[in-house]
């Protein structure tokens, strides 16, 4: 008799290998990272990254590539929304990703507390082309913290009984790790954003000083994200650390780089030492170091 899988059971599998999918055509560092995780919270990370990569494809891109105007970008990204509410609501979609990023939501906790902010900083980048430090903030919370709070409900929440609220420091380190992530990002793609999207998230970041400032705010993220990694579940910590060391790594070469400089990438070298590195569970790296 076989034993594969059938109905509802084929049908969330499929979506999460779907989502597999996803990262690994987008993401070489995230992709590392996520394989490092353990069993139970792998599925579940590769979910959200899914929803999150589609949607910001909806407005960075791929959508006007496709020959929508910025209304119907708009009314497809206000679709997904509804169709994430409506899938977490009945335990089913039609649209793979969103069916195996609801799967996840309804396991660990992933509430409108965490969707909404972050629909609604995909929603500005259809019509804020610059950022002051107040609207970076806001759109940074939405595009990014939300993210790394959601990983932490899968890191504390997949497999168990009842979803459990996360302890203090282990929001704020979650938070400033997800900051780090996109303001390394903003630096990196500061001349891609501003010619082909028009954007500018860090205001002026291609002054040095201004740059320096920014550098300085990720490493303080950064190390503070690193002070909580060791409460998080074992199962977790060697794909945190590593991914948290791959952004270190890029900050330290950012550091050395002069403003307008090629977009800076870590090899694929390093990325497999620091990989490997995280898996002896070697603490998580200074960015400086």
């Amino acid at each position: 008799m076989s034993n594969a899988p059938t109905g509802l059971e084929l049908y969330s599998q499929t979506a999460d290998d779907v989502a597999a999918a996803v990262i690994s055509r987008y993401s070489t560092s995230f992709g590392i990272a996520a394989r490092l995780l353990g069993p139970r919270p792998r599925p579940h990370v590769r979910n959200i990254y899914a929803l999150v990569r589609v949607a910001d494809e909806i407005v960075d891109g791929p959508a006007h590539d496709a020959g929508l105007p910025p209304e119907r970008e708009r009314a497809v990204l206000d679709a997904l929304e509804a169709e994430v509410a409506d899938a977490i609501a009945s335990g089913f979609s039609a649209n793979l990703v969103v069916h195996a990023f609801a799967r996840t939501a309804r396991e660990c906790g992933i509430g409108d507390d965490l969707i909404a902010p972050f629909f609604a900083s995909m929603r500005t980048d259809l019509d804020t082309a610059a950022h002051d430090d107040v609207s970076h903030d806001a759109y940074v919370y939405g595009s990014a913290e939300v993210v790394g709070l959601m990983c932490l409900q899968v890191f504390l929440n997949a497999g168990m009984s009842a979803p459990a609220k996360p302890a203090a420091d282990l929001v704020d380190g979650a938070r400033r790790l997800g900051a780090a992530f996109q303001d390394v990002n903003f630096l990196r793609d500061l001349a891609d954003d501003a010619d082909r999207l028009g954007r500018d998230y860090l205001d002026g970041a291609a002054d040095d000083e201004r740059r320096t400032t920014v550098l300085d705010r990720i490493d303080a993220d950064l190390a503070a994200a690193a002070s909580v990694i060791p409460h998080l579940p074992p199962d977790c910590r060697a794909a945190v650390t590593c991914a948290h060391d791959l952004f270190a790594e890029l900050s330290r070469r950012l550091r050395l780089s002069p403003a307008g400089a090629p977009r800076v990438r870590v090899p694929d070298g390093v990325k497999a030492t620091l990989a490997a590195r995280a898996l002896l569970g070697r603490p998580p790296k200074g960015p400086r170091s």
